[in-house]
């Protein structure tokens, strides 16, 4: 039997690793510190899924998460990766 991924589940939302720029960007645009944004655990079964997808992710990157929502149509947050 194969194992699962958490991100092919249709109640999971679209995350991504955003890049070391693009981190500096979207940081800059919302006018905020690294530290302000909301947590995502390490041990999260979405970072365990990526991890085999890019590697290793240390603490302190961002985190892309993208929603369908009926009434904004699309929302978008950002978790930074803390330890567990």
């Amino acid at each position: 039997m194969g194992t699962f991924n958490v991100l092919e589940h249709e109640l999971v939302p679209e995350h991504h690793l955003l890049s070391r720029e693009e981190e500096e960007a979207v940081l800059k645009e919302l006018g905020v510190e690294r530290s302000q944004l909301p947590k995502i655990r390490k041990s999260d079964p979405v970072l365990v899924v990526l991890e085999q997808i890019h590697g290793p992710i240390e603490p302190g990157r961002i985190i892309k998460i993208v929603r369908s929502s009926p009434t904004a149509g699309v929302a978008v947050a950002y978790r930074v990766v803390s330890v567990d």
